[in-house]
This record gives C-alpha cells, structure tokens and sequence, in this order.
C-alpha cells in the first residue's frame, strides 16, 4: 500500500465524515476523488510529494480506474475551483505512480468554513469526462 494512501486511511480515523473518500461512474471509469486539509499528510510524505503542509491548505487526489478491470488509468486531469465569490482557482494537478497506482495531486489554499465547486476535466485517448463535485473546508 503506498504511503499516501495509508497517511489518508489513517486521516479518515480521524474524522470520517470529513474525508470520506467518494465516487462517480464516468463513462468506462470509475473516478474516485479526495478533497482533504494537508495537516493530516506527515512531513516526510508532504516532502516526497513536494506538497505544502498548512491547515490553509488543501489536497485534491483523483484517481481514474477501469469500469471493468478496475485498472488505475493514466489520464490527463485539467480544471479549477470556484468559491462562493465565483473566485476561480486554476488546479495544476501532478501525476503520481506507484506500482500499479497512478493517482494525481492538486494543492488549493482556503479559509475556514469556504466552500468549493470543483469542475475536472479528465482525458484519456478519445474520451474526456467531466467531475463535478462541492466541497466545503475548515481549519482545525
């Protein structure tokens, strides 16, 4: 299990219905996306990832498997963040491969109690899907 993936598992102890990782059914994918604060990464994975740890700061983690197989895609993953102000912040995302897992990071600064509308675009060969998804954040 690679160790972002465990630094999540241990952060939804924590606090489950905060982080509770969800799904959507994209054409052949199944898209699964994390919207959680950094604090929750430990230094050394917040530095493997070059990733900045700050409890103004947010990680998005998406992840595109197969329908079918269940095999992590690799995809190209485009898109932005909307507050309530109709604020756009534009997310660069980073692929991340480790063995068979390919998942991509993107970092968004926030405020307390601030509430995203998140719009991706996601790739793949001739296909492109869109994930819409909200996400509220607050500071610890």
């Amino acid at each position: 299990m690679s160790r972002i993936i465990f630094a999540l598992l241990l952060g939804l102890t924590v606090s489950f219905s905060a982080l509770a990782e969800q799904k959507k059914q994209l054409g052949d994918w199944d898209v699964h996306y994390i919207a959680f604060p950094s604090p929750i990464l430990t230094p050394e994975i917040a530095l493997q990832y070059k990733l900045q740890r700050s409890k103004y700061n947010a990680i998005v983690n998406i992840s595109v498997l197969d329908k079918t197989t269940q095999h992590a895609l690799k995809v190209s993953i485009s898109g932005s963040a909307k507050d309530l102000q109709s604020r756009i912040r534009t997310l660069e995302f980073s692929e991340v491969v480790e063995g068979d897992a390919v998942y991509y990071l993107a970092q968004l600064p926030f405020h307390h109690e601030q509430r995203y509308s998140f719009t991706l675009s996601i790739s793949s060969g001739n296909q492109t899907q869109q994930l819409k998804f909200d996400q509220v954040f607050y500071v610890d």
